[in-house]
C-alpha cells in the first residue's frame, strides 16, 4: 500500500486534488472517502464528478446532489458511468449488495462515502482518502492510500496536482 499525506489550504486545493484523482480514475476503480461529518467528502466527490465529465468530454451535471437519502447517484460519462454512493445510513455489507455496487464497478468508476460499510465487498483497485480538519477554517488534510494498481497511480495524481493556493 502506498500512502501520501497532503495539506489542502482551502477549497481550491481540494478541487485541484479531485481533478488530479479523476485524471487517474478508470472503470472498476473505487475512491473511498472517509472522515468526520462536514469535512468535505461530498464536496470532493462533486469535484471528481465534474472533472471526470470534462475529461470524458460530456457536459458536467447541472447539479450533483449528495446521495445521502437516495444512497446512489449515477452520471453518464460517454462510454461509462460514474456512480456516487453515500453509505452513511447503511448498517453493513448486506445492505450494500442491494444497491448494485458490482454493476456500478462494471459500468465505470465509483466514489463511495463511508466505505467502511462495505466490509468484505471493498474492491482491490481503490484509492482510500481520509480527510481531517486542518488548522485554518477551510484547510483540510488528505491522506491518500493506494491499493491494487492505485499504488502506482498515486504518482500520476501527484504529477497532476497543482494547487493554486
Amino acid at each position: 500500500m502506498a500512502t501520501v499525506r497532503i495539506v489542502l489550504g482551502g477549497l481550491g486545493a481540494t478541487t485541484e486534488l479531485a481533478a488530479a484523482v479523476a485524471s487517474q480514475l478508470l472503470p472498476g476503480h473505487m475512491i473511498g472517502l472517509t472522515g468526520p461529518l462536514g469535512v468535505g467528502k461530498t464536496t470532493f466527490a462533486r469535484a471528481v464528478i465534474v472533472a471526470k465529465s470534462k475529461s470524458a468530454k460530456v457536459a458536467p451535471p447541472r447539479e450533483v446532489p449528495s446521495p445521502t437519502f437516495t444512497l446512489v447517484q449515477t452520471y453518464e460519462m460517454g462510454d461509462e458511468a460514474l456512480s456516487h454512493f453515500d453509505l452513511y445510513r447503511l448498517g453493513g455489507p448486506q445492505e450494500v449488495e442491494e444497491l448494485g455496487l458490482d454493476d456500478a464497478l462494471d459500468a465505470g468508476p465509483v466514489v463511495v462515502e463511508w466505505p467502511d460499510r462495505l466490509g468484505s465487498l471493498i474492491p482491490e483497485n481503490r484509492l482510500d482518502i481520509t480527510f481531517a480538519f486542518g488548522d485554518a477554517d477551510d484547510a483540510r488534510i488528505a491522506i491518500l492510500s493506494g491499493h491494487g494498481d492505485w499504488q502506482s497511480r498515486l504518482d500520476g495524481v501527484l504529477a497532476n496536482f497543482n494547487p493554486k493556493e
